[in-house]
């Protein structure tokens, strides 16, 4: 697809003719490892450095310290809020419809912010409701609960009417999760975006092309492949950054692996969301404007793909 994005101008359209920047910055963090306040000082960082989209989520536990940050940019001139773009999540243990608004008003009054850009089912299957979030037996099994999407579908679709979101999307849900919505009777908003996992190991080319088929932008996550978290990651899968072919394409244009893996997404009208909380790396994943692969580059590195998921949601 031609694309022709930049630095200061770089976002995409979505189908109900909103807009969403190509690039954002992930802001999940380990609760228990990352230290107060990191990721408030880091959303801050890159509003200076340009990014204007944001990926985060209740189940995080820092939603506060990410709409300090926004909240704090706009009071200083930096920004104005119609410049963010903020994407919030709904957690398995609120599908019940009656639950659904209250939980995206529990993220609005985190964030201290009168809406959000994008709000999305995070999974597409639930847990028991309570205030666990994680819900397990006595076994230590999660403790699943019946899911209606489309009932679930439905009370977000009154949010978006009630001006909470201003889009609607989905995440981790495969064809057959978003044909239930897409052929929803009564459907009244459309899903906007699905966000999985996506990089050069897993170019996902049969949902891309189902997805773009029925206008629905990709939101990539982990889209250089991941940490090395054996609590989450699958540590079989080899390093995405060392790959060679990606390793010497970098070094023609004097760009780094994860600059390439990163522009090959965008060229192909995935957004990606990087997430880190390294001031160097947040600053050199938005550099990736000011050159484009070509149609051969992307070719190779399309055939990179080896369908290896790194994040295994282990539930």
């Amino acid at each position: 697809m031609s694309l022709m994005v930049t630095a200061e101008n770089h976002s995409i359209p979505l189908s109900d003719g909103n807009r969403i920047p190509i690039i954002g910055l992930g802001t999940y963090g380990n609760p228990r490892t990352t230290p107060k306040g990191t990721a408030r000082e880091c959303v801050k960082l890159a509003i200076d450095v340009g990014y204007r989209h944001f990926d985060g989520a209740l189940v995080y536990f820092n939603e506060h310290e990410v709409g300090q940050a926004i909240r704090e940019k706009i009071t200083d001139g930096t920004v104005r809020r119609e410049d963010i773009f903020y994407c919030g999540k709904l957690w398995s243990t609120f599908h019940p419809p009656g639950l659904v608004r209250p939980a995206l008003e529990r993220t609005l009054k985190t964030l201290q912010l009168d809406y959000v850009d994008l709000y999305i089912i995070e999974l597409p299957m639930a847990f028991k409701p309570g205030d666990e979030f994680y819900p397990k037996d006595k076994n230590g099994k999660y403790i699943y609960h019946e899911t209606d999407l489309c009932a679930t579908w439905e009370a977000l679709e009154a949010c978006k009417d009630a001006g909470l979101t201003k889009s609607l999307g989905v995440s981790n849900f495969n064809r057959r999760q978003l044909e239930l919505i897409l052929n929803k009777p009564g459907l009244k908003h459309r899903p906007v975006s699905n966000q999985v996992e996506c990089h050069p190991y897993f170019t996902q080319p049969k949902l891309l092309e189902f997805c773009q088929q029925n206008d629905i932008v990709i939101v990539g996550y982990s889209p250089l492949g991941t940490s090395r978290d054996a609590s989450w990651v699958n540590l079989q899968c080899p390093p995405l950054l060392e790959d060679e072919a990606i390793v010497s394409i970098g070094k023609k244009y004097n760009k780094s692996p994860s600059q390439i893996a990163l522009r090959f997404n965008i060229q192909r009208g995935v957004v990606v969301i990087p997430k880190s909380f390294n001031p160097q790396r947040i600053t050199k994943n938005f550099q990736i404007f000011d050159f484009s692969l070509t149609d051969d580059e992307m070719k190779l590195i399309e055939e990179l793909n080896k369908n290896i998921r790194f994040v295994e949601l282990l539930m």
